[in-house]
């Protein structure tokens, strides 16, 4: 494992908007091998930005222009195979960034693919569900640990981002929500997310699991149209938290189908983060945005 992490680049175009790139420590497993170079591409498949064969777990690093002191780890989805990256990753980030909140969008670790990781799914998706799984099992755990060092990443340098230690969340998509509770449920003091918001979380690769006797703060969202069948696994995850007598939230929408992120469908499920924003004033997460 490395020691420390590695501040790549600061201060990069303002087209990609992330300030700085940080390299986060990770230790390998000899079964996953990458052959295929990480890509940024555009999907036609998925009609939008992705990244694929992710190796090396970063941060793209989003500041506030006046920093409230909340920070969130932003997981995006793509089942493993590839990151939506703008979408539920760098527009979720700077859409926060407007309300004082610094951001951290995190590339983990993802399952090694040919060129098209997008079509690879797609078509397995099509032709042979299980494949996936399969894929999936010795990856997850590494994506999980790449998500554990990003927290312990925020909470060791949060005094010099102007940052406070007991508010960092972790906000996931999909697959990025089974990041999000593969964390939840793997945690130790010292990488322990302050509150949690599972998005449309893929619950079933997670398997069975137990209410942490300090579960942080979760609000779950998702629609009820959900074609992957997600809605389900996510109200008992609420259920799970509200059981177990936690501090619990669920927005669930009529509509919104799967994947939806920052995408405009004009309806309800748009307004998504806005309303998780309330949540997190009323919760006293994070603080009004200072004009």
């Amino acid at each position: 494992m490395k020691n420390l992490p590695l501040l790549v680049c600061v201060f990069v175009s303002m087209n990609i908007i992330a300030q700085e790139i940080v390299e986060l420590p990770y230790a390998k497993n000899p079964e996953v091998n990458w052959n295929t170079a990480e890509k940024e591409y555009y999907s036609d498949i998925w009609q939008t930005k992705v990244i694929t064969n992710v190796s090396v777990p970063r941060l793209e690093v989003y500041k506030a222009d006046n920093p409230n002191g909340t920070s969130i780890i932003v997981a995006p989805g793509g089942g493993l195979y590839g990151l939506s990256i703008d979408s539920e990753g760098r527009d979720v980030a700077k859409w926060l960034n407007y309300k004082g909140i610094t951001a951290f969008v995190l590339k983990y670790r993802l399952v090694p693919t040919g060129v098209d990781g997008i079509k690879e799914i797609t078509d397995e998706g099509a032709t042979n569900p299980a494949k996936i799984g399969k894929r999936v099992i010795p990856v997850l755990p590494l994506s999980i640990a790449d998500g554990l060092a990003a927290i312990t990443y925020v909470r060791t340098n949060a005094d010099n981002m102007q940052l406070d230690p007991n508010k960092i969340g972790f906000m996931g998509f999909s697959a990025g929500g089974a990041v999000t509770m593969g964390v939840t449920f793997n945690y130790t003091k010292a990488n322990r997310p302050d509150f949690i918001v599972p998005v449309y979380p893929w619950m079933t690769v997670i398997g069975d699991y137990n209410v942490p006797e300090d579960a942080p703060a979760m609000l779950v969202v998702c629609a009820s149209n959900d074609p992957l069948g997600l809605a389900k696994p996510s109200a008992d995850l609420y259920s799970a938290w509200l059981t177990s007598g936690k501090n619990v939230g669920l927005h669930m929408y009529s509509k919104g189908g799967h994947g939806f992120g920052m995408k405009k469908q004009n309806l309800a499920s748009d307004h998504w983060i806005a309303q998780f924003h309330s949540w997190a004033l009323t919760e006293g997460l994070t603080t009004p945005t200072v004009n």
